[in-house]
């Protein structure tokens, strides 16, 4: 768990107190709290590849750079059961995603699933992804749920839910709201129900902000992301 201290010192005892608060703008009366302070990345790193994330009008904006891998804008923070809202506003041509109870290793790691051994290699974010696809294939799977670098394929796709395939907004600000709890993660895209996942590889992890590696385009594609803000859940 990462945090920071802050000092507040009581004059009238002559002590001074650290107390343990949040490295985000702290938790609301409700308990919702945001990730991300609408000034800078000091409470996210990034692992992956080497796009270029920066702290824009109140907004986290990802933009692609050619020949390198998926790349990753990440909460030091990890966790587990909670309530996530953020907005976002994709490309038509970049993919990307949210990354939901993820992990990155400085070794590699093997994961015995669905009958197999997975290896995924030292430095490899993987976890749960909400699907942020592009547009122009015309697929409309954005707020299906994707296993990013260990099965390597689609947890729960967008097939037979035609309302949320057509509730993606593209050139637009979206809403995305997600909920974890236990092995149930749901999400909704727009307010309209997305995904409804049984899952319990991974019960706890960080979140993170995607975008993907575009080969050797050079002209930089963009995703935007704000109001991003998370209630744990006991």
């Amino acid at each position: 768990m990462y945090r920071a201290l802050r000092l507040v010192p009581l004059v009238a005892l002559g002590l001074v107190v650290v107390q343990d608060v949040p490295a985000d703008q702290g938790k609301a009366a409700d308990g919702w709290v945001n990730l991300f302070n609408g000034k800078d990345l000091k409470a996210w790193v990034q692992y992956g590849g080497r796009a270029v994330y920066r702290a824009e009008d109140g907004q986290i904006v990802g933009s692609s750079v050619p020949n390198t891998t998926n790349s990753f804008l990440c909460t030091k923070k990890h966790y587990a059961d909670f309530i996530l809202d953020l907005e976002f506003k994709p490309s038509r041509e970049l993919n990307s995603g949210v990354q939901l109870r993820s992990h990155v290793y400085d070794e590699e790691k093997t994961y015995n699933l669905d009958g197999k051994t997975i290896r995924v290699d030292a430095g490899r974010v993987h976890g749960y992804q909400v699907e942020i696809e592009e547009t122009k294939n015309n697929r409309k799977w954005t707020g299906g749920i994707y296993d990013e670098g260990r099965r390597g394929r689609y947890l729960y796709d967008l097939t037979k839910n035609e309302p949320a395939r057509n509730a993606v907004k593209p050139d637009d600000w979206n809403k995305l709201h997600v909920e974890c709890k236990g092995e149930s993660i749901k999400t909704w895209l727009n307010d309209v129900p997305c995904a409804d996942l049984k899952d319990k590889v991974t019960p706890a992890g960080f979140i993170g902000l995607q975008v993907h590696g575009v080969g050797n385009k050079d002209v930089p594609l963009e995703v935007r992301f704000r109001n991003l803000r998370i209630k744990e859940l006991k």
